[in-house]
């Protein structure tokens, strides 16, 4: 490889972490070492930089709340996300109650336990993935419209 490439490729690699702001103090003198030998490095991260303030400020645009309204007044629409929700945590229970269960599996198939206990054993762990996505699904909803969440406590 040669010294210009390597020269290139650790420009590349310095120059994203000076534009986040993660070099250390050896590094950041060899950026500069590097920057003050080639100009167009320079420019580089100039642009890097301009393009990093600028999608700092970029937001998202809201729709307005008669788009919102509209959109919630459709049945389709309701019924679309209601089985979204429904589907997508009838899945994610069957994948964590069959994790939990081939966890357990030894324990279950191999020691000499009554019915009743295996039973229990699987009804634990049903009902542990049950709660986990009943959980996570709730915070989610509450994250969404909860008024506090900009506070620091």
């Amino acid at each position: 490889m040669s010294t210009v490439k390597r020269d290139q490729d650790r420009f590349k690699i310095l120059l994203m972490g000076a534009v986040d702001g993660e070099l250390t103090a050896e590094e950041r003198k060899e950026f500069e070492l590097l920057l003050a030998e080639n100009p167009e490095y320079k420019k580089e991260y100039q642009e890097y930089k301009n393009l990093k303030e600028a999608t700092k400020e970029m937001k998202f645009k809201n729709p307005p709340a008669e788009l919102w309204d509209s959109y919630w007044l459709s049945v389709y629409n309701r019924i679309e996300r209601g089985l979204g929700w429904i589907l997508l945590s009838i899945g994610c229970i069957i994948l964590l109650t069959f994790a939990g269960f081939h966890f357990f599996k030894t324990l279950i198939f191999e020691a000499d336990l009554p019915l009743i206990i295996k039973i229990s054993i699987f009804s634990v762990i049903a009902g542990l993935a049950i709660l986990l996505v009943s959980i996570v699904r709730e915070r989610l909803f509450t994250y969404k419209s909860d008024p506090y969440k900009e506070i620091k406590r």
